[in-house]
């Protein structure tokens, strides 16, 4: 899936991780910090980042940067430890997050909706010395008897208790970033925690460094992109594939705090958005606007979509609004640091059903349940390897050894490859209903779910039979009134009958999801069967 005009590109195989050997990019920088410098070298006095009516160039915003880093190691932050970031989508978080890293301490990004049980898992898990927090949710954080290794706070707004950001900023800038090794922690993201405690990744530098790459090939990102970043900084997709796909580039990034659809589609006309990547739902909300059409939005070229399938119907409606827009699906995980399969330009509206190929220095490999590679054609698990899986998980050896195989992480998703090597993803194995022995994929009937005009999102989970074992039951939020009648018939007349829901939650609010973003169907089962039924 490499474009003809990448010789730049050129890759090899090396050894990396003790005993993995993958594909890598033989020409790349050494550090996320060594890819900061040399666009701010190549591009320093052009736009950076433009967020509300903040604007910096990349001049202006690697010495934000390198006082921000300056001012951490004058406070005792040392190369190695790890600062927090539990900060929403602002400027703080930028240069925060590229200060920290320029240090070569270990950036823990958290999302803005974990509660105070949960950041005091993560401090302690991590072992924080630092966190770097939005004013408002001071009052979140554990108390220093309960957090007892956080020895600096820092609040991106007034805080009784937590040193002001701005002070940091009037440090005498580094002369140097320091010097690490590729094969070092850049940043520890904790995975969503559906099931047990959640766990550590730890994303190296030659982690992201190839994750930044990836984009920029499979994408054709350039210096005039324009990337707007409307899912949260502190996921993966925020972090990896907009901000640091945008350091790698050298285009400018523009920070959306919160996603509200109209907003974002004035926003994109007045900044001249080119790209984004977006949930489907997100989309879906912007095709629902009624006034879409008279957003100037001829600059977007390129709408990156993961987290979940784009239904065909939205892919049709999005080509009849937007016919430049070339879509792209990515999919991956906190595990792969973002992109371990992508779509190629047309494939949205000819392969609507897959999630692409592998990333050029990946591979894909689908396997039974005693982890023997199946044929073309089968479903198994869905098995990733490459440059940009990750290590392991942060103090977690014995969850690292059941979760990678050979360098291959475990995905837990269930799908098959063609034999053009493209993948197409069914289900979470844990999500597979079986109903009198007829295997259903939620996401297929999600898929259809969702083509309805009515329906916003749908998550399809089992609901016990002392009969069939499973019957298919569907939460669907809603834009306007439907009835279950209604969403029955349109899913009988598009799926085999025994894969049509029997019965349904239809709301008007959000389905639940945890902090990072991820549907929690473990929650929507306990509302149909409470645990201590």
């Amino acid at each position: 899936m490499i474009p003809e005009d990448s010789a730049a590109f050129a890759m090899r195989l090396e050894s990396h991780f003790g005993d993995r050997v993958v594909r890598c990019f033989s020409d790349r920088p050494g550090s996320v910090h060594a890819m900061f410098r040399e666009t701010v070298k190549r591009r320093g006095g052009q736009e950076a980042l433009v967020c509300g009516s903040t604007r910096m160039t990349w001049d202006e915003l690697h010495d934000a940067a390198m006082r921000f880093g300056a001012g951490l190691k004058e406070r005792g932050v040392r190369q190695g430890e790890r600062v927090v970031l539990l900060l929403g989508n602002r400027t703080e978080f930028v240069i925060a997050a590229l200060g920290v890293m320029a240090i070569g301490a270990i950036i823990v990004p958290v999302s803005t909706r974990e509660k105070t049980p949960g950041l005091t898992y993560l401090f302690n898990h991590c072992g924080a010395v630092a966190v770097v927090h939005d004013g408002a949710l001071g009052g979140l954080l554990p108390a220093a008897t309960h957090a007892p290794a956080v020895r600096l706070r820092i609040a991106a707004d007034p805080f009784a208790g937590s040193e002001d950001f701005s002070g940091l900023l009037r440090s005498i800038p580094l002369d140097n970033a320091a010097s690490v090794e590729e094969e070092d922690v850049a940043a520890i993201l904790y995975t969503s925690g559906t099931t047990g405690k959640p766990k550590g990744a730890m994303l190296t530098h030659f982690n992201i460094v190839h994750s930044a790459m990836h984009y920029e090939l499979v994408m054709g990102l350039n210096a005039q992109d324009r990337a707007a970043v409307v899912v949260p900084l502190s996921h993966v997709t925020g972090l990896v594939a907009l901000m640091l796909a945008t350091v790698r580039c050298g285009g400018a990034l523009i920070v959306v705090p919160e996603f509200r659809a109209p907003d974002f589609l004035q926003l994109a006309s007045q900044e001249r958005m080119s790209m984004t990547i977006m949930v489907p739902a997100m989309y879906n909300l912007c095709l629902m606007q009624e006034d879409i059409g008279r957003h100037d939005l001829s600059a977007w070229r390129i709408g990156g979509y993961g987290g979940a399938p784009m239904p065909l119907a939205t892919i049709r409606s999005m080509a009849q609004a937007f016919p430049d827009l070339t879509l792209i699906n990515a999919y991956g995980a906190t595990e792969t640091t973002s992109p371990a399969t992508m779509t190629l330009p047309g494939d949205a509206g000819t392969r609507g059903e897959s999630v692409g190929k592998a990333v050029p220095c990946g591979e894909i490999l689908i396997v039974d349940e005693a982890g023997r590679e199946l044929p073309c054609g089968e479903a198994g698990e869905v098995w990733l390897r490459g440059p940009m899986v990750v290590k392991g998980y942060w103090d977690n050896p014995a969850a690292t050894a059941s979760n990678f195989t050979g360098g291959f992480w475990h995905s837990g998703d269930i799908g098959s490859l063609d034999r053009d090597g493209y993948l197409s993803v069914f289900d979470r194995r844990k999500d597979m209903l079986n109903r009198g022995g007829y295997k259903i994929y939620s996401v297929e009937v999600e898929n259809v779910l969702v083509a309805h005009p009515a329906v916003i999102e749908a998550a399809v989970v089992g609901k016990p039979c002392p009969v069939l074992g499973e019957r298919v039951h569907v939460f669907v939020s809603i834009a306007s009134a439907v009835s279950e009648r209604e969403l029955a018939s349109f899913c009988a007349q598009r799926l085999a009958d025994y894969k049509v829901p029997e019965s349904f939650t239809i709301q008007s609010e959000a389905l639940p999801r945890n902090p990072n973003g991820k549907l929690l169907k473990r929650e929507l089962r306990d509302r149909i069967v409470p645990p201590d039924a």
